[in-house]
């Protein structure tokens, strides 16, 4: 077993929300590390820092690498360690704390307690897709789909574009077990950890009815998820760059009177994304602010004579099978 190191700098809540996005700047490192990032006390909400394992000692260029993902910490001396000799991906593990959401509570293999009484539970590991509950886009969207179910809402065709770890597809179908639930990812590495995380969560898979089918796919550009709908439900956590692209997309796969919801946005991102989805006939019906990450519901409005589509096209100007411009 190779050593394990860990490094340690300060950093902003803002800063520790972008590196918990996807970072291409790391994928120069080989190996990777696995970078967290948590508050340093409670009473100290605004002092965060970042934790970075690496299998092996760090050399001066990758600690410069990520001290330069850090602006705050230009100045600072990164603290470098050596740990135990124990499994490095275990022991960053084990700084994800659990996550509860509504009636989900969410945690890893390193979480050694007794969950809530009355909570759905799902064991999500850290790993290379996004959405493990940790970060407010993800419980923020657990919130909003319980506080559906709550009101009594029912839904029956279900899609979450761009699934990551499979979470919110899983949770959309214990809310609604008869429901038929699709989701996709425009990365193929997020379709194998949502594969292995329904195997965990014994989350049957497949196209029928109480089941989850995975696809690969660009967007909504695949023949499988159009042929399914058009859906009653559509999630979309990913970024409001893609979500803004994939506006008329995600509509024209969408019945009249159907729901969308939208994360993955910043505060000061959350009007354009609505915008571009009233511009597509939706209507905003609610916003959940979580930190800085809003949760947006629409709801497509009826159209007639003209208006109204034939039929839908599902398309939208993402490349088809182009897995790196998100």
């Amino acid at each position: 077993m190779s050593d394990s190191w860990k490094l340690i700098l300060p950093c902003t809540r803002k800063e520790a929300e972008a590196l918990n996005d996807e970072v291409p700047e790391l994928a120069l490192l080989d190996p990777q590390p696995v970078i967290l990032t948590q508050e340093i006390a409670p009473d100290r909400p605004t002092e965060w820092e970042v934790v970075a394992y690496f299998e092996g000692k760090p050399d001066k260029a990758a600690i410069a690498m990520i001290q330069s993902l850090i602006p705050s910490a230009a100045g600072a001396k990164p603290v470098i360690e050596k740990l135990p000799d124990e499994d490095w991906v275990t022991l960053s593990q084990q700084a994800i704390q659990p996550v509860q959401a509504g009636r989900f509570f969410v945690h890893t293999s390193a979480f050694e307690g007794k969950p809530p009484a009355g909570c759905k539970t799902y064991r999500i590991e850290a790993s290379q897709a996004f959405g493990t509950g940790g970060h407010e886009t993800t419980s923020g969207c657990l919130t909003v789909l319980d506080a559906m179910k709550t009101r009594g809402l029912r839904f029956r065709n279900i899609l979450d574009v761009g699934t990551g770890t499979g979470l919110l597809a899983f949770a959309a179908r214990h809310l609604w077990p008869l429901a038929s639930v699709t989701a996709s990812d425009i990365d193929p590495i997020s379709i194998d950890v949502s594969v292995e995380n329904a195997h965990v969560n014994r989350v049957p898979l497949g196209g029928r009815s109480g089941a989850v089918d995975l696809y690969i796919a660009s967007g909504v550009d695949h023949p499988a998820l159009q042929a399914r709908g058009p859906y009653d439900l559509i999630i979309a956590n990913i970024l409001a760059g893609p979500l803004i692209e994939l506006a008329p997309g995600i509509v024209s796969l969408l019945e009249e009177g159907g729901t969308v919801i939208l994360a993955g946005l910043l505060n000061t991102q959350a009007d354009a994304v609505a915008e571009a989805y009233r511009a597509q006939g939706m209507r905003l019906a609610a916003r959940r602010d979580n930190g800085d990450w809003p949760c947006l519901r629409l709801i497509k409005r009826p159209q007639y004579g003209w208006q109204r589509p034939v039929r839908t096209s599902g398309r939208t100007s993402q490349p088809p099978g182009d897995f790196g411009t998100w």
